[in-house]
């Protein structure tokens, strides 16, 4: 269970969260056991990496785009008016505020592809895009506009300059995770297989010092930091399921949680309402950093 120690001169990354959207939802939807049936404000966080060596600037998610309602029509039909999606702040005007753009942007990590993590790809006209290799599944079901019912626009990802990160690469085991793939070969770096959420799905374990701090950016692992914590189970629902496959969501969900208690790391959920509450406004977010442990 343990996570590789650092070595001699160990490369890592400084981690800014990123504001990128919120949505006001009901945590039934999340979880088996809300507390109350009140919509919450909930974050689409998105993150900045700076790599301490090689000056390597990376995004992991892009959360909404600014302009949302031009998202194909599925997927606004499929928001609930009550469940209302803002974006006051979007990821390029987060960036700004500590001076970057997005040409200063090396890669851009993509979680999977739902549009709440996905931003607007087309913003991003030199970066790297990367993603889980099975997100191919996705894309070849059909893009709108050319199939009209699908939720995923044509532009979701730059097809000419995206990387799919599938079976041709070295994916070993880390800590609980049985698929890993050590992304400069530093060891600053893991690039998590993280099934059951979407095809394709992927987080991130970042080393966050030289002395050996991490953070793990989970996605859409979960979305209720109750189901890290054992507290909650996964919501049942009889249609629309939140996770692609239920089973091997809650296994993954078990191996965040086993993570989650290993000393040095902290887990972050891009729709954790308590570390965002904790945090909204203050030095953990860009220009600022969020401190290693």
């Amino acid at each position: 269970m343990s996570l590789p120690p650092p070595i001699e001169n160990q490369a890592y990354f400084t981690v800014s969260a990123l504001e990128s959207g919120h949505m006001h939802i009901v945590d039934r939807i999340f979880v088996n056991n809300p507390e109350n049936d009140d919509l919450q404000r909930v974050p689409c966080l998105s993150f900045l990496l700076q790599h301490s060596t090689n000056n390597k600037k990376l995004l992991f998610d892009l959360g909404v785009r600014k302009d949302w309602q031009n998202l194909p029509p599925k997927v606004l039909a499929s928001i609930p008016p009550a469940f209302k999606v803002e974006v006051e702040q979007d990821v390029v005007e987060s960036l700004a505020k500590g001076g970057l753009t997005p040409d200063d942007i090396d890669t851009v990590f993509v979680s999977h592809i739902h549009f709440d993590h996905a931003g607007y790809s087309p913003l991003f006209p030199k970066s790297q895009f990367v993603v889980g290799g099975e997100t191919m599944k996705v894309i070849e079901e059909g893009l709108w506009p050319d199939k009209e019912d699908s939720v995923y626009a044509s532009d979701v990802i730059p097809m000419d300059r995206t990387r799919f990160l599938g079976e041709d690469l070295t994916w070993e085991p880390i800590g609980p995770f049985s698929r890993a793939y050590d992304f400069y070969g530093d060891g600053s770096l893991y690039v998590v297989d993280a099934p059951g959420h979407l095809w394709g799905h992927i987080n991130l374990l970042v080393r966050t010092g030289a002395d050996g701090g991490w953070i793990y950016l989970a996605g859409d692992t979960a979305h209720h930091w109750n189901l890290i914590t054992g507290q909650s189970g996964l919501a049942c629902h009889h249609t629309s399921p939140l996770h692609q496959d239920k089973e091997v969501a809650e296994d993954m969900i078990r191996r965040v949680g086993e993570l989650s208690r290993l000393p040095r790391v902290k887990v972050i959920l891009a729709h954790g309402r308590p570390w965002y509450e904790e945090n909204e406004g203050g030095d953990a977010f860009y220009p600022g950093s969020i401190k290693s442990l």
